[in-house]
């Protein structure tokens, strides 16, 4: 939303002109003059302060018409950890036992309170928990591959079984002994210029992409999580990374089609349908009707729709290429100024990458 406040307007675009790194994705500005909009720390120059206006949100700042600064790439880097977050997971991933205490982090002269204020606004937890959903992570996989419960608790970094035991069970719902019939489904986050997304992935494939705002997004993390007999914990695989650089390429208009490995539970028919969107060519659109009458079904028009909107991996499964049949935007999980960035992004690089060919023939 657009922020009124006087007293914030004045703060922050003080912060603004002295490039404070402590607003990164607290505030967007929207430059007026240039039609941009951009985050604290940008080091271009800067505007007047009656041709700002600031957002809240990234979106926000993008449904108003302002594109993304070239210079300080706003959604890529708004949600980028400040340089104290950037040490304490360095610290983090040197410890042996995976844990940072609030101590440690103040004798290397960092603010915990700064450090756990980063984690629950961009995480929803704090930088203690955070490390907690590591260790039980990595205690969880090791209870997979035959270890002990004891051995896995020591190992963890927990001084008592009970600790260990209780931590565990908060987590994944069940007592260390009871998981270990249980599935992995891995959550990581990334940012893309739209805002950033979850993405989660079982050793199958990625099973779930979503903007962090989606409405309904804890529906979709327990259905997952039924329909796979899964826990969901922090960590990070190999078809997570081949995505994540994927879809970076696909942002950057030199990627049409993916290629990771997918993992889609759903009845037969919502992956019928699933299956059939991955078949709409990159830059164009289709109709729910058609949908429905490529699958054999022509009267199935709001089963297809219904279908689209239980999709779990956004962008991939490109169910943004689905509009009304008069051509207008409808439904779409993420929010109609997304789909249409998307669409409008998609055309453009299609027309571009056509223009190369018949160029070159």
């Amino acid at each position: 939303m657009q922020i009124t406040s006087e007293k914030d307007i004045q703060k922050y675009y003080t912060a603004f002109v002295e490039k404070d790194p402590q607003f990164i994705g607290v505030f967007f500005a929207g430059i007026k003059t240039t039609g941009i909009f951009c985050i604290s720390t940008c080091h271009a120059r800067k505007p007047k302060f009656e041709n700002v206006i600031f957002y809240s949100e990234a979106k926000d700042a993008l449904r108003e018409g302002f594109r993304p600064c070239k210079i300080c790439k706003p959604t890529d880097y708004a949600f980028e950890p400040i340089p104290e977050v950037q040490q304490a997971l360095k610290m983090l991933k040197e410890s042996e036992l995976q844990k940072v205490s609030d101590f440690e982090l103040r004798k290397a002269g960092l603010s915990s309170e700064k450090i756990r204020r980063w984690f629950k606004h961009h995480h929803g937890v704090t930088f203690q928990a955070y490390q907690r959903m590591i260790r039980i992570n990595s205690a969880f996989q090791e209870l997979k591959n035959g270890k002990s419960v004891t051995n896995s608790a020591f190992d963890s970094g927990y001084d008592s079984l009970s600790g260990f035991g209780y931590t565990f069970k908060t987590l994944t719902g069940k007592s260390p002994k009871e998981s270990k019939d249980k599935s992995v489904i891995l959550i990581s986050r990334l940012t893309t210029p739209l805002g950033p997304m979850f993405v989660c992935a079982t050793d199958k494939g990625i099973c779930l992409l979503e903007f962090t705002d989606r409405r309904m997004l804890e529906t979709e993390f327990r259905d997952l999580q039924n329909r796979l007999n899964a826990v969901i914990l922090s960590g990070e695989n190999e078809h997570m990374l081949q995505l994540k650089k994927e879809l970076a390429e696909y942002f950057e208009g030199t990627r049409t089609d993916f290629t990771v490995p997918l993992h889609t539970p759903g009845t037969e028919f919502q992956n019928q349908v699933w299956n059939e969107l991955q078949y709409i060519p990159y830059g164009q659109t289709r109709s729910y009707q058609e949908q429905a009458e490529r699958l054999n079904n022509p009267k199935a028009v709001r089963a297809v729709a219904s279908a689209n909107g239980h999709n779990r991996v956004a962008i991939v499964i490109p169910c943004h290429r689905v509009i009304g049949k008069d051509g207008s935007l409808t439904g779409y999980a993420g929010g109609l100024d997304r789909k249409k960035w998307l669409l409008e992004h998609e055309l453009k690089h299609a027309e571009v990458n056509l223009a190369r060919v018949e160029t070159v023939s």
